[in-house]
């Protein structure tokens, strides 16, 4: 099993992550740098066959009309009913956040390049031909960073105390240029989870957690039970709403929606799923928020182009191929 595995399972399964005994931080990161350089063979491929073990996030660029999947093998682009890949730089992505510029995340490189292991926190805006040092490059691995769609507004899930960094959940309102630790006063959970940014207002985000979904207005310093008790396993933002989806009795998964300014809650019908294949990862195009993607824990991918009503499988197993 995948350390991002583990990571979800461990949400699933109630492993538990204490959220309290780190003071707030401030670190200042160097001057953003270019960290690895144009490689003359990377190039955007059609894909005969695709074959994932691990899915590790999903997004929505703003600077392409696509769908994106991070994997250990890099990244897979879903276009015009068409999967591509790219021949080059098939690093092992984690924490996958679309942004509007292209994406952030982490994770390891492939072998060798002249990277630093581990990624820290990264940023591409050329579908992954070239990365740009963000904050934390060679010290630092995220499984599940998140920000606003203009990028300027992130946020990271950091499992362990360390100089630069202190455990639990940390924000950034400049670019990464600098740190602070979320106090998350009245938080009550056993667990820390899934980080989602509001796409239009960086300083409301909101967690997945085993007893529901945590909202805070204010970076996460003060936090609020928006829906609950049950055990969310993904979430992300749909303009003012909250897309998550949730386990309830006799294991049931469900894909809800919440809207914690006006209490307003929703479903979204889609394709049953069995109780060990619970849903890992949810996308909403910021541009069109009618499409929807998401990811179980067996690496299936299921899109709707229409808010749910009906949806296509454009992986099962982690698998498809194409003539």
């Amino acid at each position: 099993m995948t350390v991002q595995k583990k990571v979800i399972f461990a949400l699933i399964t109630g492993m538990l992550l204490a959220a309290a005994g780190c003071s707030s931080n401030s670190w200042e990161q160097k001057k953003t740098q270019q960290i690895s350089k144009v490689q003359p063979k990377f190039e955007i491929v059609q894909a005969k066959t695709i074959n994932l073990k691990v899915i590790q996030g999903i997004g929505f660029p703003g600077n392409d009309n696509a769908l994106y999947v991070a994997s250990d093998k890099g990244l897979k682009i879903f276009k015009d009913s068409k999967w591509y890949e790219t021949t080059a730089d098939l690093n092992n992505y984690l924490g996958f956040q679309a942004i509007e510029t292209g994406f952030l995340a982490s994770g390891h490189p492939r072998k060798g390049t002249d990277l630093k292991d581990p990624l820290g926190l990264v940023e591409s805006t050329d579908k992954g031909k070239t990365l740009k040092n963000i904050a934390f490059y060679g010290k630092n691995n995220f499984h599940f960073i998140s920000a606003s769609f203009s990028g300027k507004d992130i946020y990271v899930l950091n499992e362990q105390q360390d100089k630069d960094l202190n455990y639990g959940v940390n924000y950034s309102t400049d670019d990464g240029k600098t740190w602070k630790k979320s106090t998350l006063k009245n938080f009550k959970s056993d667990s820390l989870g899934m980080i989602a940014v509001h796409p239009k207002n960086g300083d409301i985000m909101a967690m997945a957690t085993r007893a529901g979904i945590y909202y805070s207005e204010d970076n996460g310093n003060t936090m609020k039970l928006t829906a609950g008790p049950f055990m969310v396993t993904a979430l992300t933002f749909s303009g003012d709403r909250i897309l998550y989806s949730s386990v309830v009795e006799n294991y049931n998964i469900l894909l809800n929606t919440a809207n914690p300014k006006t209490g307003e809650q929703g479903n979204i019908a889609i394709p049953f799923l069995d109780q060990d294949n619970p849903i890992t990862y949810i996308a909403v195009n910021p541009k069109n928020e009618n499409q929807i993607a998401f990811t179980t824990y067996k690496n299936d991918l299921y899109e709707s182009l229409d808010r749910g009503k009906n949806w296509s499988t454009l992986l099962k197993d982690g698998k498809i191929e194409q003539e």
